[in-house]
């Protein structure tokens, strides 16, 4: 049996335990065979298509090395994080305490994210994020060990202002639910909206997960601007889409909104959907040779279609592989596997993208419409999006 040491660094505990109220050991460890691999997504609930996608495209693209990272096997972990931010700090301390991992994967709920962060800062373990888009993990709370491989949830509307300007949408009614991904979005807009010198009429927000929207929606009508933005995800958004086209709005008023508003919904919002446009960092109908490439070797594997969750663990995987083949797998030579990650470019599905200093991508956000429950893209609408990583001080 291989040994492994647990080395505590006392200061690192401390400051840890002064700031989550846990008491977990720096993790030094004896290096094994196999690289330890812990994946903790969510597998049953809301989110477990996202979970299963987002593992599918991370093995994939360890498959197209032999499945080894720099030369080692690899061995697999895998906890239900069931989406429930209650269990976020008992699940990931399992991981990296009990399966000794090298590297945890995950995860998709910001709040559970927020656990794993806790964890991750206090432990020292390799942390990659493959969707969460909270963004205190890679602005406040930023670390060398924790690597964003998706979107800041104001990246995509980062982009959205500007557009929204140069197709002569001037006068926009902002309309989401009241919690905290709905906010961050909202700061991408507003920043992005205004610059380009756009009013905002309103603000409008309902409790999360209320979709009871008819208020709000005759609130828009009276307001008569000349274009919405919003931020709305899974059912909700579904149900927001079809509730806007049976208001009639849609053939007025113009909706925009983060990507993720005609993400993986366009089946159950229906023609509702004709004619939305969205920012967001990837597409299924991306026309390039590497996307094309990606979808057909993805649906031979898992015999379905590839989203964006599946492109995000896909990079997530070439990131690590960058990482360890330039440390040959030796996963304890931290300062070198990280610097090699800081550096890397990726060669993604979505276009190529590079790491910021804090650790997120810098990635291109297109412009798509829905066309007939598929999210066309009309062009780039900025490229080189960065999130601003306001008050990231790396270690």
């Amino acid at each position: 049996m291989t040994t492994r040491r647990l080395v505590l660094t006392r200061s690192a505990a401390v400051i840890g335990a002064a700031s989550t109220g846990l008491l977990l050991p720096q993790i030094v460890r004896a290096q094994s065979d196999k690289v330890r691999v812990g994946f903790m997504l969510p597998y049953t609930g809301t989110f477990a298509q996202l979970g299963v996608a987002i593992e599918n495209g991370f093995r994939m693209a360890l498959d197209e090395q032999g499945g080894k990272l720099g030369g080692r096997e690899i061995e697999f972990f895998k906890v239900d994080d069931e989406s429930n931010p209650a269990k976020g700090v008992e699940n990931a301390t399992r991981l990296v305490q009990r399966d000794k991992v090298d590297v945890l994967v995950g995860t998709v709920h910001s709040g559970v994210q927020m656990g794993i962060h806790r964890v991750a800062r206090d432990t020292g373990v390799l942390n990659l994020i493959p969707n969460a888009g909270v963004h205190v993990a890679t602005r406040a709370q930023c670390s060398p060990n924790v690597f964003r491989t998706s979107f800041t949830n104001s990246q995509p509307t980062l982009a959205l202002g500007k557009a929204m300007v140069e197709r002569g949408h001037k006068r926009a009614v902002w309309i989401t639910w009241n919690y905290a991904a709905g906010d961050e979005a909202f700061e991408g807009f507003e920043k992005s909206f205004t610059e380009a010198g756009g009013t905002i009429v309103k603000k409008l927000g309902l409790p999360f997960p209320n979709v009871e929207f008819q208020a709000l929606l005759t609130e828009i009508a009276s307001l008569n601007p000349d274009s919405v933005a919003c931020f709305f995800a899974g059912g909700g958004a579904a149900k927001f889409l079809r509730d806007y086209a049976a208001a009639g709005l849609n053939r007025n008023i113009q909706l925009y909104g983060s990507g993720f508003l005609t993400e993986g919904v366009l089946d159950a919002a229906g023609p509702a959907a004709d004619g939305v446009l969205t920012t967001m960092h990837y597409s299924d109908s991306l026309d390039t040779p590497r996307n094309k490439q990606f979808r057909l070797e993805y649906a031979k594997a898992f015999r379905s279609q590839p989203d964006v969750y599946a492109v995000q663990g896909y990079d997530t995987g070439l990131l690590l592989i960058k990482g360890a083949n330039a440390v040959r797998g030796d996963m304890n030579n931290k300062q070198a596997l990280y610097a090699a990650m800081r550096g890397a470019e990726i060669d993604s599905p979505r276009g190529k993208w590079t790491m910021s200093p804090a650790h997120n991508p810098i990635q291109d956000m297109y412009l798509r419409q829905v066309v007939n429950k598929e999210n066309k893209v009309l062009g780039i609408a900025q490229k080189a999006v960065a999130d601003p990583a306001t008050g990231c001080r790396m270690a």
